[in-house]
C-alpha cells in the first residue's frame, strides 16, 4: 500500500514536451485541472441560475472536473475529453475564470423589462458580391406531400392510426 501511494506518481509517464510553441508542459496537469474546474463552478454561481451561459459552464465543467477526478494519468484525461492536451485545458481553464469576471462585470443578463430597443432599418440594398444566403426552392414532392397532408387533416383526423389504415399503405 505504501509503496503504491509513493511509487505510482514515480512511474507515471512524464511529458517531455507539448509541441505547441509557448506552451510549457505542466508537472502535475490532474491537480491543477481539478484547482481550476473548482475555482469555475465557485465563480460562476454569482451568475444568476436560469443565464445560458451559466447553464453551459456549469454542464461542462462539471463533466471535465468528474474526468479529471475518476482518471489519475494525464494522457487518459486527454483522450476521455478529448479537447486538446492538459496544458490547452488548463489554459481554458484560466481564461473562463478570467472570462466569468468580466461577464459579471459587463451583466449583460441585467436588461430591464421595460427597456426598449431601437430598431433601425436600413433599405439600402445589398451590394451584389455580398451572398444573400437564401435557401433554393424545395422539391415537388415536398409540396404535393403538404397539400396531401392538410386537405387530410382538414378532412379526418384520426384518433390512432392502425396498420390496416388504408392511408398508411402505399
Amino acid at each position: 500500500m505504501f509503496l503504491r501511494s509513493i511509487g505510482r506518481p514515480l512511474l507515471a509517464k512524464v511529458k517531455q514536451t507539448t509541441g505547441i510553441v509557448g506552451l510549457d508542459v505542466v508537472p502535475n496537469p490532474r491537480a491543477v485541472l481539478i484547482d481550476l474546474y473548482t475555482k469555475t463552478l465557485k465563480e460562476i454561481q454569482t451568475v444568476p441560475e436560469d443565464e445560458g451561459y451559466r447553464k453551459a459552464v456549469e454542464s461542462f465543467t462539471r463533466h471535465r472536473l468528474n474526468v479529471c477526478k475518476e482518471e489519475e494519468d494525464w494522457e487518459a484525461i486527454e483522450k476521455r475529453l478529448g479537447c486538446g492536451q492538459v496544458e490547452e485545458l488548463i489554459e481554458e481553464a484560466q481564461d473562463e475564470l478570467t472570462l466569468i469576471a468580466k461577464m459579471i462585470e459587463w451583466d449583460p443578463w441585467g436588461v430591464p423589462d421595460d427597456y426598449e430597443c431601437e430598431v433601425i432599418e436600413n433599405d439600402a440594398p445589398i451590394p451584389k458580391h455580398v451572398p444573400q444566403h437564401r435557401p433554393g426552392p424545395l422539391p415537388e414532392d415536398f409540396y404535393r406531400t403538404l397539400e396531401g397532408l392538410i386537405s387530410d387533416s382538414k378532412t379526418k383526423v384520426p384518433a390512432a392510426a392502425s396498420s390496416t389504415d388504408p392511408l398508411l399503405k402505399e
